[in-house]
């Protein structure tokens, strides 16, 4: 039992939700480790755990390359978790342009994380965020207007077509309570000037939004957030389900794309159809339909009257007959 004299309750909590999430584990993990709080905390309960679950663990530090010095903030946190026990490795990664700053750098260090996983042939990686990061997810996507799939959060599980698991075991832990084991068990978390920079959407969040919704509507906010992502991600799988029930009898492949049947399209509720549209576009051509572009799409299908096709990322959307073709632009 952790609740022996002398540990800290900040510590056993943490080690509690690793626990939990080991359990579900076969093969080795990595985890992921910046150096903060959150994700030293996960090492050093992952570093007591992962052995009386006979896993073995590995500690990877992505090096972005962004700030002077950071080769060296990367080696010194390899070596905290050299002190707690883990193995670990530096992975250098190339931060492209991408969607910005901050999408840049997470597709990068997912990229060299997966890489480190087949290394080592780790069937896992873990990862720090907790219940104020999932919080803070909510809020963004709110801002954004995002629909109950973004809404839905970070799950605490979640597989790609290849590559390994990704595990949030901190997901209903509080920042709070990862700084307080990391001091408990005498831990010199590395603080990233990043986390700090209110040129940062989700600093803004962090230091100024969430602060204020707790002054304003009382404690409990970035809970009842989490709940809300927690119960989206149950309405977004079951809608998943049905949707893969549904595409079988309407979708079929066309040159240069694919079709859907407009009858049967328009006979599903609002929130199905408009979901499978999104589905369908996304599959087929890698792209994310805004909600004004999916409903235009769905228009095809529930008020025809002649409009012509209907430019989309990397593809326009048109009636022909009683099917509606989403193809490639050149194939128009």
């Amino acid at each position: 039992m952790d609740h022996r004299p002398g540990l800290d309750p900040s510590v056993a909590e943490v080690r509690r939700a690793v626990r939990a999430a080991l359990e579900r584990i076969d093969g080795s993990v990595v985890v992921a480790l910046s150096g903060g709080p959150d994700s030293l905390a996960l090492a050093a309960a992952t570093a007591f755990e992962a052995p009386r679950a006979g896993i073995r663990a590995e500690a990877v530090v992505i090096d972005h390359g962004l700030q002077d010095g950071s080769d060296a903030v990367a080696a010194a946190a390899a070596e905290k978790a050299r002190a707690l026990g883990l193995d670990a490795r530096v992975v250098t990664v190339q931060v492209g342009s991408g969607d910005g700053p901050e999408a840049a750098a997470r597709e990068a260090r997912y990229a060299g994380l997966a890489r480190a996983a087949a290394d080592i042939r780790a069937d896992a990686v873990l990862l720090g965020h907790t219940l104020d990061d999932q919080a803070e997810t909510v809020l963004l996507g709110l801002a954004r207007g995002a629909g109950a799939a973004s809404l839905s959060g970070m799950a605490p599980e979640r597989r790609d077509a290849t590559g390994p698991t990704w595990v949030r075991p901190l997901l209903a832990v509080r920042r709070r309570v990862t700084v307080a084991a990391c001091a408990a068990e005498g831990l010199d978390p590395w603080t990233d000037p990043h986390n700090a920079d209110p040129a940062y959407t989700r600093v803004r969040v962090r230091e100024r939004v969430l602060p204020v919704l707790e002054a304003e509507l009382g404690p409990g906010v970035a809970e009842a957030l989490a709940r809300t992502a927690e119960q989206l991600r149950e309405d977004a799988a079951a809608f998943q389900d049905m949707i893969d029930e549904t595409i079988e009898d309407i979708v079929e492949h066309a040159e240069a794309g694919i079709s859907l049947s407009a009858a049967a399209l328009a006979a599903n509720p609002a929130a199905l159809r408009n979901r499978i549209v999104r589905y369908v576009v996304e599959s087929e051509f890698g792209v994310s339909l805004t909600r004004t572009q999916t409903l235009e799409v769905a228009r095809l299908a529930t008020d025809w009257r002649g409009q012509g096709p209907i430019d989309l990322p990397g593809c326009l959307a048109r009636r022909a007959g009683g099917r509606i073709e989403v193809v490639a632009r050149a194939a128009s």
